[in-house]
C-alpha cells in the first residue's frame, strides 16, 4: 500500500510549472491519487489539479510538491509549519539549496515516496513576537534592516536576559542553519549544517569594534532592541517586508524545531549543493 494518497502543489508565481504538474497529475492517474492546488495558482494553467484553499490544501496532502525554487519552499514550509507533512522541492530554473530534484526526476521520486523509500530532513525555523504581539516564522531568516535614508540600525542584543552587545549596522539577521546560506551568508556569516540546531543573530555592514555573529542554542531566547539612536527598521520574514519599527521597540525571538520536514532521496548533499551555489573552491595555495 503507497503512502501517498493526495499530493498538494504550490507553485512559483512566474515560471513555467506545466511540464511539471501534467508529470504530476500523470504518474497521480495511474494510482488513483487526488491532486490539489491553491486556487490562484493552479487556475491559470490547463490542469486537472482540484483547486482548495490553504487549510485543506495542508489538511488533506499526504505530500506537498513545491514547484520552483528555494522561496518557493520556503512558502510551502510556512504553510506546514509545525505539521510533519513532507516537502518535495523540485527545481525550476536555477539551482537551489532545497529543492531534490529536477523536473525529469518526478516520476521515479514520487514512486520512491509513495514506497518509503526516502528520508525526512527536519528543518528548524526561527518564531518572533514583535511589537503588539504580532507574531512572524521564518525558515530562512528574519532580519530587522535600515531603510535608506534613514539612520543605521542600533539595536541591543540580550540572550536569555543577559545583555550582550550593541550593534550599529546596516540590518541585524536572524537565522535559522537553512538560512545561513542566505542573507547572513552575504553579511559574512558562517555556513551551518542545516542538521544544527540553534540559530544565529548577525549584524550586516557592521559599524562596530564587535562585528561578529552569535550562534545560540535551540533553547535560547534572544530580544532585540531598537536604542533610542536607531533609524526606523523594516522587519523582513524570509525577505518579505512584514512591518516597521521605531526607536524602543521589542523583539523576542526563539528556534522552533522541526517546524519543516523537506524530502531527500540520496541524490545530492547539502555540501554538494553549497559546493555549486556558492561556488566554493578554496585558496590558489592550495592548487
Amino acid at each position: 500500500m503507497g503512502m501517498v494518497k493526495t499530493v498538494g502543489l504550490v507553485l512559483h508565481p512566474q515560471r513555467d510549472s506545466k511540464e511539471a504538474i501534467d508529470t504530476i497529475v500523470e504518474w497521480a492517474r495511474a494510482r488513483d491519487v487526488t491532486v490539489l492546488g491553491l486556487p490562484d495558482e493552479v487556475g491559470r494553467i490547463d490542469c486537472s489539479a482540484r483547486a482548495v484553499d490553504a487549510h485543506a490544501l495542508v489538511d488533506r496532502a499526504d505530500l506537498l510538491v513545491s514547484l520552483g525554487g528555494d522561496g518557493t519552499m520556503l512558502r510551502t514550509m510556512r504553510l506546514l509549519t509545525g505539521r510533519s507533512t513532507p516537502v518535495l522541492g523540485v527545481n525550476l530554473g536555477r539551482l537551489g539549496f532545497l529543492a531534490e530534484i529536477d523536473v525529469e526526476d518526478l516520476p521515479p521520486a514520487l514512486s520512491a515516496i509513495d514506497n518509503h523509500e526516502f528520508t525526512v530532513e527536519p528543518r528548524m525555523a526561527v518564531r518572533a513576537t514583535l511589537p503588539g504581539g504580532i507574531a512572524v516564522t521564518a525558515f530562512n531568516d528574519i532580519a530587522l534592516v535600515r531603510i535608506p535614508g534613514d539612520r543605521l540600525a542600533a539595536v541591543s542584543i540580550s540572550v536569555e536576559g543577559h545583555p550582550f552587545v550593541r550593534y550599529a549596522s546596516d540590518a541585524v539577521i536572524v537565522a535559522t542553519s537553512t538560512g545561513s546560506t542566505a542573507y547572513n551568508f552575504s553579511a559574512g556569516g558562517p555556513i551551518v549544517s542545516p542538521l544544527v540546531e540553534g540559530f544565529l543573530v548577525v549584524p550586516s555592514a557592521a559599524h562596530s569594534t564587535f562585528n561578529r555573529a552569535l550562534v545560540l542554542s535551540a533553547d535560547e531566547h534572544v530580544v532585540l532592541e531598537l536604542l533610542p539612536t536607531s533609524g526606523e527598521l523594516a522587519v523582513e520574514v524570509d525577505g518579505a517586508v512584514q512591518g516597521r519599527l521605531t526607536a524602543g521597540d521589542r523583539v523576542t525571538a526563539g528556534a522552533v524545531r522541526a517546524a519543516g520536514h523537506v524530502v531527500r532521496l540520496g541524490t545530492t548533499t547539502f555540501y554538494e549543493r553549497a559546493r555549486r551555489k556558492l561556488r566554493v573552491s578554496g585558496s590558489a595555495e592550495v592548487e
